[in-house]
């Protein structure tokens, strides 16, 4: 017995039989599919929720900047209309070499219609003309110490100064606009020097008038003259908006302050952008109606020139179509976007609008429709 045990061989270990082995591969390849096809889903939702949720940020962006621009627009200005018209709205503007001007840079060089005839107020909605076929707002206004009052011409001036009854609140740099009732032209003018009652002007911003003449405006004690603020302080704009390429939205400072000369990219994901007006009619300061740019009466060209016009728009309504980043695999939108669904005119004729996606890979991605109205405060304080 104890040589037996002592001689007996230990148990040869076996090893997989290949059917064992081709089971255990499928079973691997079952659980690295489930697991690869999990973790596909998950990265493909994830990128989803942080395109839309960046869509999101950049529109609510886009729409804190056009907010902030429009609320104030025609601060330094209404003031120039009451009690008595002193020729501001719809006054052609003259700004140095700047304007009127030839064109614009991107986005407004190829379709922005207004460029050689641009006339003051305090918001103006260009339809479909910026270059990737979004409207086009225009904004201008100021924030002067001297709160924007105008002041007469006392005294005969001459082509670089203005005499009045005094310059408190007028500073060295300061820019002022020059306007008479009835005279089509007013001259935006930069102030180099001030004494008790006369201000000297020159400098960047100087113009000594194109059609009409400063030493004409000056000679008149009819002229008035309207301070607007500092361009340094960045209180002064005068600015265009639009969609331009890459699905972006634009801003074009008029004045080019700091030396810039071309449009500045404010927000990314912008694809269309577009505008209405609200219409106080009767003078209650109730917005009553909306109006389209596009309408008859409503074009740049006419509303710019057209004070009465001008005086109605207290309101301006925005609709943003902003796109995500990511492209999906399949279709995730409507062939078409629907603007202002719910907006009518004086005659209740709906002023709805539809974006509609033409590419072939649009529908591939998400869309976000940001619909703001922003009133302008200063038209709603004339009475």
């Amino acid at each position: 017995m104890r040589g037996a045990l002592s001689t007996a061989l230990p148990l040869r270990q076996r090893g997989l039989s290949l059917i064992e082995l081709l089971v255990a591969m499928v079973i691997g390849l079952i659980v690295t599919l489930a697991v690869t096809s999990v973790i596909t889903v998950g990265e493909g939702k994830r990128r989803t929720t942080t395109s839309t949720n960046d869509m999101d940020q950049a529109g609510a962006y886009a729409a804190y900047l056009l907010d902030r621009a429009v609320r104030s627009a025609g601060s330094s200005l209404t003031q120039s209309t009451q009690p008595t018209d002193r020729g501001v709205f719809g006054c052609r503007l003259n700004v140095a070499s700047l304007l009127p001007a030839s064109a614009f840079p991107a986005p407004f060089a190829k379709n922005f219609k207004a460029a050689s005839d641009l006339r003051v107020a305090p918001v103006l909605i260009a339809k479909s003309q910026s270059d990737a076929g979004s409207d086009v707002l225009v904004v201008m206004g100021g924030d002067a110490v001297a709160g924007g009052v105008p002041r007469g011409l006392t005294d005969p001036g001459s082509a670089n100064t203005l005499s009045m009854d005094n310059t408190v609140g007028i500073s060295t740099d300061d820019l002022v606009l020059v306007s008479q009732n009835g005279t089509a032209d007013c001259l935006l003018e930069q102030v180099t020097g001030t004494s008790t009652k006369v201000l000297t002007v020159g400098g960047t911003y100087y113009t000594a008038g194109k059609t009409t003449s400063l030493q004409t405006l000056a000679a008149s004690t009819s002229t008035y003259v309207t301070p607007l603020g500092n361009p340094a302080n960045g209180n002064v704009q005068f600015q265009l908006f639009g969609v331009g390429d890459s699905s972006t939205l634009y801003g074009y400072d008029l004045l080019q302050g700091g030396g810039t000369t071309t449009a500045q990219a404010l927000a990314d994901g912008v694809i269309q952008m577009r505008a209405l007006y609200g219409l106080d009619t009767n003078g209650d300061g109730i917005l009553d109606a909306w109006a389209d740019p596009g309408a008859t009466g409503y074009d740049i060209s006419t509303v710019m020139t057209t004070t009465a016009t001008l005086r109605q728009i207290v309101a301006v309504r925005v609709s943003l179509v902003m796109r995500s980043a990511s492209k999906e695999r399949d279709p995730v939108s409507a062939a078409s976007l629907t603007l202002f669904g719910d907006a009518v005119d004086a005659s209740k004729k709906s002023l709805a609008q539809t974006v509609t996606l033409t590419g072939a890979d649009d529908t591939h991605y998400r869309y976000r429709v940001v619909d703001f109205t922003v009133p302008l405060r200063n038209m709603l304080l004339l009475p």
